[in-house]
């Protein structure tokens, strides 16, 4: 995936970016009463400015990110300040409160999300082929801990094999998460002009309470 995800960023197909914040983070966020202060994890974030909308929310944010041209080009977004430092195998850019990280989610281990206590999928998941779905549902839920909150994304469209966005269906989203977590569905939406459904999820890892 990295070589082909690399080369998406490099060309411009980066037709998965929005250039708003997202309608179902600013509609279902605040629904979730996530403690103002919370540290959000956005894998996969690319230059999403949902980052942006979450930080002004309140949150600090740590985005991991494995294509450095997408980091750049959200630093590049504002004129702030930029500290830059690496730390086991990824390097690291701060802005504001802002944390993205470059380099693979999956070698994220759990000491480096310590202060993690909620997350945000709006494009992780679908950008994931099949093979790889449930190593990330599983490596997200031992990166949150008990209790963290999240608002998941998910797309499905006719060709089940093309992607990203790949389609993921209800079924499919239930089968991965509930193990670990406690699945709402909050909202399915209407087609769009190419077929795609996007559907939105909260999510609730389960476990003992801290």
């Amino acid at each position: 995936m990295s070589t082909s995800w690399r080369q998406r960023w490099q060309e411009g197909r980066i037709g998965f970016h929005l250039d708003q914040p997202h309608p179902a983070l600013v509609h279902y966020w605040p629904t979730l009463e996530v403690e103002s202060g919370t540290k959000v994890l956005v894998p996969l974030c690319g230059k999403s400015l949902d980052m942006r909308w979450l930080a002004e929310a309140g949150h600090p944010v740590l985005g991991i990110e494995l294509a450095p041209e997408a980091i750049e080009q959200f630093l590049a977004q504002r004129s702030i300040g930029v500290s830059r430092y690496a730390q086991a195998g990824f390097e690291i850019s701060r802005q504001g409160s802002v944390e993205l990280w470059c380099g693979d989610f999956f070698h994220l281990h759990i000491q480096q999300a310590a202060e993690v206590g909620a997350f945000y999928d709006r494009a992780s998941l679908i950008a994931l082929p099949p093979a790889t779905r449930e190593r990330y549902a599983f490596h997200l839920a031992q990166l949150v801990p008990p209790g963290a909150k999240g608002l998941l994304v998910s797309i499905t469209h006719q060709d089940d094999e093309a992607g990203p966005p790949y389609s993921v269906p209800g079924d499919e989203i239930a089968q991965l998460f509930t193990p670990n977590f406690r699945v709402t569905l909050l909202e399915k939406g209407s087609p769009d002009e190419r077929g795609r459904t996007e559907s939105v999820w909260s999510l609730k890892r389960r476990g003992p309470p801290l």
